[in-house]
């Protein structure tokens, strides 16, 4: 018997992508199939503990922590996620491995390096290699953290889209911690979303401009977003393997099966509790647009997505550094102001407001905007020269940070 759809705000899913690391060097560990065969003793793509599951993922270096069904409080998530990484923490040590946080591995070689998940499912792996090529940074070196928000109909999905749609652009202002790629600073803090949107430019109606059109309706999502970009992988998918909702790769994505709009672009933190602190901020703000509580959703919908893409970009190449003067985006969130606000101003406005003092999450989110994202904090803690062995030690103390569930504080 199907369970009746779940309206906005009712509960949430969350899934955290990490790397597994050999404990000593740091290199990647493709052994994701032998941790799966340790946890349920026969070869699996996912199993589940209780209200967290674990799963594979294109790469064999890459495992998921997932909710297991949606849940109706984000507040309970950081132990329940923290006790799983222990979990898998203990299955790797006797296979000389780690979990390793943050959105990317700053010394990985992705084209030496990458081997993708060779068991079940592997057809769709073998086709985006195929298409795509996948031995890359935009497809074997980023780790991100998925928010799923639901909807009942189509009511729900205008007002949730429509807010995403102006949140977007702020997400990499709080979320950014891939500064390094290749052991290099290219002067980009959230290196991770430069790649991703690259990564399929053979087919560049996947990614789009990333932040989505402004549709209203799942006829019109089809009709607008999915229907042209299965139109245009047709020739190079002649077997239809890639011809599903979750080829499309904006930064949020409708996921009509599970009732739910799916937000891909926030970089995994140190820790859960910087993860889900993040997701927490990032759900009171669509919440309150959704809510119209600073703007109605048809002056919402007036905001053109190339305007909204262009904050998108300043934000992956500063962060919390980048400057918003439009004065429509502002607008949208009560901030008319005579002068341009950076991103980190706006969110510090925006969780004053909306995030309470009380919230186990505030205190998180304060030090985040008071220190910068984890993108900035990691640059100043590596200092210049960048040397190899210095990056060894700070990305040490990250996986010591997410041992024990603290921010990395420089």
């Amino acid at each position: 018997m199907s369970r009746p759809p779940l309206h906005l705000f009712e509960a949430f899913g969350v899934e955290l992508e990490y790397m597994i690391v050999d404990r000593e060097s740091l290199a990647v560990k493709p052994i994701a199939d032998q941790l799966m065969r340790a946890a349920v003793g026969e070869e699996a793509i996912e199993a589940t503990f209780g209200p967290i599951g674990w799963s594979n993922e294109l790469v064999l270096h890459v495992v998921e922590l997932k909710t297991a069904n949606p849940e109706p409080s984000l507040e309970v998530l950081p132990e329940w996620f923290a006790e799983n990484v222990a979990a898998v923490e203990r299955l790797l040590e006797p296979l000389g491995a780690r979990l390793l946080p943050s959105g990317a591995h700053p010394l990985m070689d992705p084209a030496r390096e990458t081997r993708l998940w060779p068991h079940e499912n592997n057809e769709i792996y073998r086709a985006y290699d195929r298409i795509f090529g996948c031995r890359g940074h935009g497809w074997s070196n980023l780790q991100s953290a998925h928010l799923n928000l639901p909807f009942a109909d189509d009511a729900e999905f205008a007002k949730l889209h429509t807010a995403i749609r102006l949140v977007l652009p702020l997400i990499p202002g709080l979320a950014a911690s891939t500064p390094l790629y290749d052991g290099v600073a290219t002067g980009v803090l959230d290196r991770r979303l430069e790649v991703y949107q690259r990564n399929q430019a053979r087919v560049p109606l996947i990614t789009g401009l990333v932040v989505p059109e402004a549709v209203t309706s799942r006829a019109a999502y089809h009709e607008r977003i999915l229907e042209p970009i299965w139109a245009a992988i047709a020739p190079l998918d002649p077997d239809g393997i890639l011809q599903y909702e979750w080829l499309n790769s904006r930064g949020a994505i409708g996921r009509f099966e599970r009732g739910s709009i799916e937000i891909r672009i926030v970089d995994l933190q140190e820790c859960p509790l910087a993860d889900v602190a993040i997701l927490a901020a990032i759900v009171a703000v669509v919440r309150a647009i959704a809510s119209e509580r600073w703007l109605a959703l048809d002056e919402q919908l007036e905001l053109a997505t190339e305007r909204l893409a262009a904050v998108y970009q300043r934000a992956v190449r500063d962060a919390d550094a980048a400057v918003v003067d439009e004065p429509e985006l502002l607008r949208a969130f009560s901030l008319e102001s005579s002068r341009s606000l950076t991103i980190g101003e706006i969110w510090s406005t925006l969780i004053a407001e909306l995030i309470p003092e009380s919230s186990r999450f505030r205190a998180i989110l304060d030090e985040i905007v008071g220190l910068g994202p984890l993108a900035r904090r990691r640059f100043r803690a590596i200092g210049e020269p960048l040397r190899h062995e210095r990056i060894r030690e700070v990305y040490r103390e990250l996986a010591a940070c997410l041992d024990d569930q603290r921010l990395f504080r420089p």
